[in-house]
């Protein structure tokens, strides 16, 4: 468990989403569902400000646990939420975890996933000891693809049968970073 934490960039913050911000959240979902929905499970139609509020709710408890952090992607001048990324699936005993990251459609172009990728790993490796962020990217999702490619992320290969998105079964690509892509020592 770490505590609620902000990081900074130029451009950037990320920070925990917070209580009252559903509105903001449904809104980036929904004017970028065109390219989210093929590649996210829970972007849909169906995604409601209350499930918005409950994915905030379940987010910051998981957080206070240490089994997820999920971080608000937020405009450092405008304050205007641009997306998400999260360090998800931490293993305990092995010290990996996945890296995931999405950016409104009216924001894609920017570089802002790459940074907070960035910015999110540097976090995994400093402050919970991860050795291994992995990027787990369906075959397809060109746009994922090159924002790990941008960042520096090893290529690893394909994985069979890797993910599933609703009722659709994918390959994926898998990146990783490590704390070595960041000058710093692996720690147990």
């Amino acid at each position: 468990m770490f505590p609620y934490t902000k990081l900074i960039s130029d451009s950037i913050l990320l920070r925990p989403y917070e209580f009252g911000e559903e509105d903001k959240l449904h809104f980036a979902i929904h004017s970028s569902l065109a390219e989210l929905n093929p590649w996210m499970s829970w972007a849909t139609e169906q995604y409601t400000k209350d499930i918005a509020k409950n994915f905030i709710t379940v987010t910051r408890a998981e957080w206070s646990r240490g089994g997820l952090y999920s971080f608000a992607i937020i405009d450092s001048n405008t304050n205007e939420l641009l997306g998400g990324c999260s360090l998800s699936h931490i293993h305990p005993i092995y010290k990996f975890c996945n890296l995931g990251y999405w950016v409104k459609t009216s924001h894609h172009g920017k570089g802002i996933a790459g940074v907070a990728a960035k910015l999110a790993a540097r976090f995994a490796f400093e402050k919970l000891n991860i050795i291994r962020a992995e990027i787990v990217i369906a075959v397809g999702n060109q746009a994922s693809k090159r924002v790990a490619e941008k960042i520096g992320a090893h290529y690893e290969g394909i994985l069979l049968n890797r993910m599933t998105v609703r009722e659709k079964i994918y390959d994926a690509y898998m990146f990783s970073l490590l704390p070595a892509d960041f000058g710093l020592t692996a720690q147990l």
